[in-house]
């Protein structure tokens, strides 16, 4: 494949063809004669057969309109099964937007499970993600209790599913990673691999991010283990073109095996060192500061990050008891803080110590030391002050565009709260 494009940027390119000016408006990705791709941020696919039309994933809610006009360019055939790689919004938005009458939606059973949770935690779940992306909160409306998602699949599988449709064979695969319920989709025909978010193409072509093992918003475990044997599964496939839910499609075997096992061993490593460690007797915040992935395997972390991803890892196995028995009580740390305000003759010194930690370039302990003073006196404009400089200068020096974004909302609240003094 010749250049391809970046997503970010909402272009596109047909294998074997090179990528339009950034000014053209977003167009398909061409990567055969029955595939096409439209790469609006969470990528759709429409496969073409004589029989009628199948789609993989729907886009997000903003999107999903613009991906379903352009794809419907390439084919107005019947949409005869719709595939979902896995339940997260991005990737599920478009589905009335193609559902027809007759219409399949297939799902890996733990799909419904997914669904769930996420409503039942729909009111702790819409100010974080808000935050992360610098939005108004959406109100969730009455709490639809433990069972109320709506589920569309008509189809759920447990291991595996198969459906021939117009002379193409479609075989589905549970592949666990990003998602309980990931699933890949393989195209004998076409040698082709339809892997989701379980490879996220960020920072491509190179270097790629290290993977998203632990949501900032809040998750439940992303079993790394089962996230490995996932990719394994894909590897043994061995395709001839993977395409993922985020990020250009990859061409060639070789090319593939190389990244996708890179990819792979990435987290084996950041797993099997947490393990160690574990056993060894360290605590959490010692294999966080630790724990790094080594240069050779090259990989940057502006999605996912080693550090957090060791505490997911860790809690994920342990949960959150430490064996300190102050942890076994209702009363967090933070209930003694403003005690120590007091000890220390007041806000003043702490805050002074605060600039100290920040100008050494020890900007979380600088934070910490506001939380210690902002228990105290949630007002203290010198402890916003010095807490608004700390989150600007961890905001400047950090490639991690899930974390930037919560500096944001840190730094954007902080503010307000100075502006309203």
């Amino acid at each position: 494949m010749s250049r391809i494009i970046s997503v970010a940027f909402f272009l596109c390119v047909s294998v074997g063809m090179t990528a339009q000016a950034p000014q053209d408006q977003p167009k398909v990705v061409k990567i055969n004669d029955s595939i096409y791709m439209a790469p609006l941020g969470a990528n759709v696919y429409l496969l073409t057969t004589p029989e009628g039309d199948v789609v993989i994933d729907t886009g997000n809610l903003g999107v999903a309109p613009d991906a379903r006009k352009l794809l419907r360019a390439e084919s107005h055939a019947p949409v005869k099964y719709i595939i979902l790689t896995h339940g997260h919004a991005d990737h599920i938005a478009g589905i009335s937007l193609w559902k027809e009458a007759g219409t399949q939606i297939i799902a890996q059973r733990n799909y419904v499970e997914l669904l769930d949770y996420v409503a039942r935690l729909e009111d702790f779940f819409a100010p974080r993600n808000a935050a992360a992306f610098n939005r108004p909160p959406q109100e969730a409306g009455p709490w639809k209790g433990n069972y109320g998602a709506k589920i569309e699949p008509t189809i759920l599988f447990d291991e595996t599913y198969e459906f021939t449709l117009g002379g193409v064979q479609f075989q589905l695969f549970s592949t666990p990673g990003e998602t309980p319920d990931h699933l890949t989709v393989w195209i004998p025909n076409y040698k082709t691999a339809f892997i989701g978010d379980n490879y996220n193409g960020f920072g491509e072509p190179e270097p790629v991010s290290f993977p998203n093992l632990y949501a900032l918003r809040g998750t439940k475990p992303r079993w790394a283990l089962d996230w490995i044997r996932s990719i394994d599964k894909v590897l043994s496939l061995k395709p001839d073109v993977l395409l993922s839910g985020h990020g250009e499609p990859i061409v060639g075997n070789d090319e593939i095996t190389r990244r996708l096992t890179r990819f792979r061993n990435a987290i084996q490593y950041v797993h099997d060192e947490v393990v160690k460690g574990m056993n060894s007797g360290k605590d959490v915040f010692t294999l966080m500061r630790e724990i790094k992935l080594p240069a050779s395997f090259d990989m940057t972390e502006s999605f996912g990050k080693v550090s957090r991803s060791v505490r997911g890892i860790y809690d994920g196995y342990a949960g959150w008891y430490d064996m300190n028995p102050s942890t076994m009580y209702e009363l967090p740390p933070s209930s003694v803080y403003p005690d120590l305000v007091r000890l220390a003759g007041g806000p003043e010194p702490v805050v002074r110590l605060a600039q100290e930690k920040l100008e050494a370039g020890k900007p979380v302990e600088a934070l910490h030391l506001t939380d210690v003073v902002l228990a105290y006196d949630p007002n203290n404009n010198a402890a916003l002050a010095a807490r608004l400089k700390t989150l600007e200068n961890l905001r400047e020096h950090n490639e991690n565009y899930l974390e930037v974004g919560y500096l944001d909302y840190g730094i954007n609240t902080t503010k307000a709260k100075l502006g309203s003094k």
